[in-house]
């Protein structure tokens, strides 16, 4: 990692490389010991220093060890694959990468050891409590040409949600906003008055046990967009942990799945231009799910 070049605004942003590193680490790495040991060091291998005064544009090499990690259950079930592409159905609760408190425990790396690919890498988003479609490339050659399609968004998305009924909501609806989230804060928000940003189609598409199941159709790709587009619809998504507020979940706390599923992808391939369409291989309603085998 590096350290940030000096704003000319914030000249002294931080006193010293130890104020930094705790500013840069979430409050449950201990940045103290870590200090302590000497486990960080800088290009020349030299260990720096709590009170080293802080230098701009100066990379710091650091060995992280791996907390223990529930086991997520639920099998992560690859729907097809190819030279180019693994398109898997992700259980909910799995991060896609390997990040925070979720390393060992993700897509990236329980596939990168199952299927001895040690460059698959994600090609696209998806909340580690969705479930359903994640397409990833075999090889960092393909990403290139697939990442631009999301990009161009020339792939077809559709997602299906479990939600509150509403008779007076007229449907379909397409509902058009400007969505913003900031670095460190659990939920995004609605920017009233501000430029779109963030568009979806809103279909019921049935009934399920007195709740609607909702095609969610985007055209854009903000964090949490589905979530906030149903929560403003005055329906939001059944088990959602943010929305409407913030619910104090543990983390091997997998009874209650958020029940949002990426269904279908569909795309023209950047490679050899045929059509291809993948379905997810889970319905609603999402259930708590035994461990994998």
């Amino acid at each position: 990692m590096r350290t940030p070049d000096r704003d000319p605004a914030r000249p002294h942003p931080w006193p010293t490389m130890g104020a930094w590193l705790r500013q840069r680490f979430p409050e449950y790495v201990d940045v103290d010991g870590m200090l302590a040991e000497r486990r960080f060091v800088d290009g020349d291998g030299r260990a720096v220093r709590d009170d080293d005064p802080y230098r701009p544009h100066r990379f710091v090499w650091f060995h992280r060890e791996l907390r223990d990690e529930p086991p997520v259950p639920g099998e992560l079930r690859v729907v097809h694959r190819d030279e180019r592409l693994v398109v898997v159905d992700k259980p909910p609760f799995l991060s896609s990468i390997p990040r925070g408190r979720h390393v060992r425990e993700s897509v990236v790396v329980r596939l990168r050891a199952a299927l001895d690919l040690p460059e698959l890498s994600p090609l696209h988003r998806l909340d580690r409590v969705t479930s359903g479609l994640l397409m990833l490339a075999t090889e960092r050659r393909w990403r290139g040409p697939y990442q631009s399609v999301f990009e161009r968004r020339e792939v077809h998305k559709t997602y299906r949600a479990l939600a509150p009924l509403r008779d007076d909501l007229a449907l379909p609806v397409v509902v058009r906003n400007h969505i913003r989230k900031e670095r460190g804060d659990w939920q995004a928000h609605v920017i009233a008055d501000a430029p779109v940003n963030a568009e979806t189609l809103v279909e019921l598409e049935s009934q399920l046990d007195g709740l609607g199941v909702y095609r969610l159709t985007p055209r854009t790709g903000r964090t949490h967009q589905l979530r906030l587009h149903l929560l403003g619809l005055g329906i939001p998504i059944v088990g959602d942990p943010l929305y409407p507020v913030v619910r104090d979940v543990a983390v091997d706390d997998f009874a209650h799945p958020l029940q949002l599923l990426a269904g279908e992808l569909a795309f023209t391939d950047p490679i050899d231009g045929t059509a291809r369409t993948f379905h997810a291989t889970r319905r609603l309603p999402l259930t708590a799910e035994p461990p994998a085998a």
